[in-house]
């Protein structure tokens, strides 16, 4: 199906800020997301205040064009690799965390959409403005009812983050046939259809605005709609139109990162901290903290273990797209369950690591003025996402390699 079948509104002129998608390159937007860290960090009381992101903060990631890395091009998108867009969630984390878990889970939608009825994305950007941006919740708490030409759909989710900068939403449902599973969903919704409502009082991520919405007997058409079945084998009905080999990767290989990624870059930040601090500090007793083994290890472990997980990071990626590049099918079940278990053991080692570091703080480190807590405590705000429980995915992959049967999908 092409893009003039659909009568999708032409892409108008590119910003005067913004660089044509030829001219700009991974290592430019890594770099304009590491320039905006130190803004970033200056802002995050502003955000934990109004348990919101501040709007200059978005206008300045779009500015940046930092939305449009998985963005398709027919949309004013760079359609770059997944690592790309993963380095720039980590640079942004460096300064504010709850930015880049923001960016993560908006900026992957941008992707996901190439997935849809291409219908969908001419709904969200065919007017011109493809700055717009999606939010989300995936909880299956939709109450979907069939009707012709798509379904009446309610309910109440928890946990969409950035939600006050968004105009659309993807929401999930469970639809019940007869005699079969139930089949899972995600439903696209404009603004004019739900109801945000004010939620988000936390220990961390404070400033990521992650709200609830409620939706009351809305209609939804049929191609504002995807089904789980297709982002798993791939037949999704944006294929024809959207045609890169970005969209041909499992959704649940680029989604579970999204929410997993920004933990990496925390720590960095985290560490960044401590060790500015550790190279100066005589405690009170006169010792030198650099001199002290806890402080000495904490910084080497945790350095090493930032570098581990950004290595495998890229590694599944870079054979992930590189198998789609040379068209050989995405089939081997044991290693998309390791690369989904390795995703979810991100967050729970980046805690364990940024404890570390506050230990090996001693007294300081319990002070609202030092800035280490805030990472940590973002960090263990993190861990609690469903898709960051690495003993839940632990056990089905290692159940599978003993012999049993494979009991995710979302791989």
């Amino acid at each position: 199906m092409s893009a003039q079948a659909l009568k999708v509104t032409p892409m108008p002129s590119p910003q005067p800020k913004l660089k044509s998608s030829s001219e700009v390159t991974p290592e430019v937007l890594v770099q304009r997301a590491r320039e905006l860290a130190p803004r970033l960090k200056a802002r995050i009381a502003q955000g934990e205040a109004a348990r919101r992101l501040p709007d200059e903060t978005i206008a300045e990631m779009k500015e940046a064009g930092l939305f449009r890395v998985l963005q398709p091009k027919l949309y004013g998108g760079y359609e770059m690799d997944p690592q790309v867009f993963y380095d720039v969630q980590m640079a942004l984390a460096e300064g504010c965390m709850s930015t880049a878990w923001a960016y993560g889970v908006i900026g992957v939608h941008n992707w996901q959409i190439a997935l849809f009825d291409p219908r969908a994305a001419a709904d969200v950007w065919g007017n011109g403005d493809t700055d717009v941006l999606i939010a989300s919740t995936y909880m299956p708490k939709g109450q979907v009812t069939p009707v012709e030409g798509g379904f009446r759909f309610s309910g109440r989710w928890g946990f969409s983050s950035g939600i006050d900068h968004c105009d659309w939403v993807f929401l999930g449902g469970l639809i019940f046939n007869p005699g079969q599973p139930p089949e899972y969903r995600t439903f696209l919704l404009p603004k004019s259809d739900y109801e945000v409502v004010d939620t988000w009082h936390t220990m961390g991520l404070k400033a990521t605005g992650s709200n609830d919405i409620v939706v009351k007997d809305v209609f939804v058409p049929e191609y504002r709609t995807h089904k789980a079945s297709d982002g798993f084998m791939g037949t999704n009905p944006g294929r024809d139109t959207f045609t890169a080999d970005l969209y041909k990767m499992p959704f649940g290989q680029i989604f579970v990162r999204a929410v997993s990624t920004a933990a990496i870059g925390g720590l960095q930040g985290a560490l960044d901290t401590f060790l500015d601090f550790a190279k100066v500090r005589v405690g009170d007793m006169g010792n030198k903290t650099s001199e002290q083994a806890p402080a000495q290890l904490a910084a080497a472990e945790t350095a090493t273990a930032i570098d581990e997980m950004k290595l495998v990071l890229h590694r599944n990626f870079e054979v992930l797209m590189g198998k789609i590049r040379a068209r050989q099918p995405l089939d081997d079940i044991h290693q998309r369950l390791l690369f989904r278990h390795q995703a979810s053991q991100v967050v729970e080692r980046c805690a364990r690591q940024v404890y570390q570091l506050f230990s090996a703080c001693g007294g300081r480190g319990i002070f609202t003025d030092f800035p280490l807590h805030r990472y940590m405590t973002d960090i263990m705000a993190a861990r609690g996402h469903y898709a960051n429980n690495p003993d839940q995915f632990g056990k089905n992959f290692g159940g599978v390699l003993l012999g049993r049967d494979n009991t995710d999908y979302f791989i």
